[in-house]
């Protein structure tokens, strides 16, 4: 199944107090590359959550961005009684103190080094953080993918319209090629026979023959019909290919060795009709390439 590489989905949950949000964003990209955005107590867990996106998702750039708020009594941080009243002391000893001309604030105490300490339950804080986070993930993936499948669906669409033209468009030069190569055998015999006329010479027609085959072998573009029809049959399979496996480079390359087979034939013909074909032709392929850009 087709998809685009471009999604968002996002996830929040409540639990003991407190609450988890999570979202992931998805943009092109040719390969996967995940940017993990966490809380600074919480980056344990990136390692973790990238496998997770990467066993889900295959292609393209990922932001995934976690936070969590805390609000029971266990986020509360620990104060050290015996550094702050070591601060207490030698602030005491001070005259301005001793005297009572400076107020002894224990609020600014707190900022200073070694007073307030995490909550020793990190552990068991990253631990409900990973179990949460991780249903998150699949909640918000869940419909990351989901957005990827309803614009891989409109991008189908758009394809298999640039497809159409081009098989219409082939088809048209193949019926094209041996009427080209019945009007050059006309051409040259008419011109041939004035030459011949005005010399009062006889052409043999072996020779005519043989003059229209070596035209048609250097004009044959049969090879390079067969090569890009098949080529649009493999399109054609890639984009309604029912599996799970991303098929976006494939369609990129496919799209670059249709382009290669449309240039040959556009070289080897010197037909007017058949340089329009290949024209309208050319430029389907290159809003092909353009649309495959955004194919996971």
């Amino acid at each position: 199944m087709i998809r685009s590489m471009t999604g968002y989905g996002e996830a929040a949950a409540h639990r003991d107090g407190v609450h988890y949000f999570l979202e992931v964003r998805s943009l092109n990209g040719r390969y996967f590359k995940a940017n993990i955005r966490l809380p600074e107590d919480l980056q344990g867990l990136e390692a973790e959550l990238e496998a997770a996106l990467r066993h889900r998702v295959s292609r393209g750039s990922i932001t995934l961005t976690a936070r969590c708020s805390d609000t029971s009594g266990e986020a509360a941080y620990e104060v050290n009684h015996e550094a702050l009243t070591r601060y207490v002391e030698q602030l005491r000893r001070s005259k301005a103190v001793a005297d009572g001309s400076v107020a002894l604030d224990l609020a600014p105490l707190l900022t200073l080094p070694g007073v307030l300490s995490p909550p020793s339950n990190e552990e068991v804080k990253l631990d409900r953080a990973r179990v949460a986070f991780m249903h998150l993930l699949d909640e918000a993936i869940a419909k990351l993918i989901a957005m990827r499948e309803r614009e891989g669906t409109d991008l189908v669409k758009e394809l298999m319209t640039h497809h159409d033209q081009i098989v219409e468009r082939l088809a048209n030069i193949e019926q094209r090629v041996p009427i080209v190569v019945d009007e050059y055998q006309k051409r040259l015999h008419t011109r041939v026979q004035a030459m011949l006329t005005d010399a009062k010479i006889l052409a043999e027609p072996a020779d005519l023959i043989r003059e229209v085959a070596i035209y048609a072998d250097k004009t044959n573009i049969a090879e390079e019909i067969a090569r890009l029809s098949g080529h649009m049959r493999q399109f054609d399979d890639l984009l309604h290919d029912t599996s799970d496996r991303p098929v976006g480079r494939t369609l990129d390359f496919l799209a670059q060795e249709m382009l290669r087979e449309a240039n040959t034939i556009a070289s080897k013909s010197a037909d007017t009709e058949i340089a329009r074909e290949i024209v309208e032709i050319k430029s389907a392929i290159d809003k092909i390439k353009e649309q495959v850009q955004n194919a996971e």
